[in-house]
């Protein structure tokens, strides 16, 4: 990749990644959060046993209410950075592989894509030929995509708006609606619609995430509808309730987004969840509401879910 100008994302900042931080604030070279044992993905995800979760610092969204925000914000103490040469990477992998159920995710890595080619052939190389999953925001570039798609077996996007008010709003990208739309369409004309299993556990296909957010049904309709229009209702949506105020929101360092300083009401819940069973979805989960005390990381330890 040539880093003097970096178009990897949508951003498509231009910046020299090797001498000057771009939107993402990421160098060239990886820095890697954790790499743990997951156990809180969707069930064909995790398993019984886990997944391997490769946690990338930085993000080229900086979605205001990331959980993440420690490891993904533009400002990531670099205590909290644990690997950054790929060779301790593939060594810890290595290691977690063994304890999981065979499969390795990708978490946030829109602007570290390039990382991966290099980062599954030195897997092959050692006999390990995990599921990989791409975890992602869904602001991703399609020619980016078709350059992982050789190493990529299941796409876990997330479709966070189509309202671009609230993209630009929360996430400094009022493109994300056409962006992301062009990204699912790529995953879905790679994987389709089916998520075949074995044992329970995925070994291709899509799963599309929603996070409802306060205040913001109309939003997640949207969303939704979008799904249901351009790709099917046959795809397994991931329904998700978990939102929590993250603590960037409370302690003052952010203050202009009262209305996300509360987790989801049950009327607002119910009004998505009744829009999802009426556009025909009949494939995922639906988190139960109080999923909100649940999922939350802590990125001072190398294992982050503490599994």
């Amino acid at each position: 990749m040539d880093f003097g100008a970096c178009h990897i994302c949508p951003r498509s900042c231009g910046a020299n990644r090797r001498v000057a931080a771009g939107f993402c604030h990421a160098p060239s070279e990886p820095e890697i959060a954790s790499i743990c044992v997951h156990k809180g993905e969707e069930p064909p995800i995790s398993g019984a046993k886990g997944i391997c979760n490769l946690f990338f610092a930085h993000c080229n969204l900086q979605c205001v209410f990331c959980q993440n925000h420690d490891i993904s914000g533009t400002a990531v103490d670099k205590d909290k950075i644990f690997y950054k040469d790929l060779d301790s990477v593939v060594d810890r992998i290595a290691e977690v592989l063994q304890t999981s159920e065979n499969m390795l995710g990708f978490v946030s890595p829109s602007h570290y894509a390039y990382v991966i080619p290099e980062l599954m052939e030195r897997l092959h190389e050692r006999g390990l030929f995990p599921t990989t999953v791409y975890n992602t925001n869904g602001y991703d570039d399609v020619e980016t995509l078709q350059m992982v798609e050789p190493y990529v077996d299941i796409y876990l996007p997330d479709l966070k708006y189509m309202d671009s008010a609230l993209a630009q709003k929360y996430s400094h990208a009022a493109d994300y609606p056409e962006k992301a739309a062009k990204a699912l369409q790529e995953m879905f004309r790679q994987k389709g619609s089916a998520l075949p299993c074995d044992d329970g556990v995925a070994f291709r296909g899509i799963i599309i995430r929603h996070l409802v957010l306060p205040g913001a049904v109309e939003n997640s309709i949207k969303c939704l509808e979008w799904i249901a229009d351009n790709l099917s209702t046959n795809l397994h949506i991931s329904l998700m309730s978990q939102y929590f105020p993250p603590k960037q929101l409370l302690d003052g360092s952010m203050k202009d987004f009262p209305e996300l300083t509360r987790t989801l009401s049950e009327d607002e819940y119910e009004q998505v969840k009744e829009k999802f069973y009426a556009l025909g979805f009949h494939k995922g989960w639906v988190q139960e509401l109080a999923s909100n005390e649940s999922f939350r990381p802590d990125f001072s330890k190398k294992e982050a879910f503490g599994n």
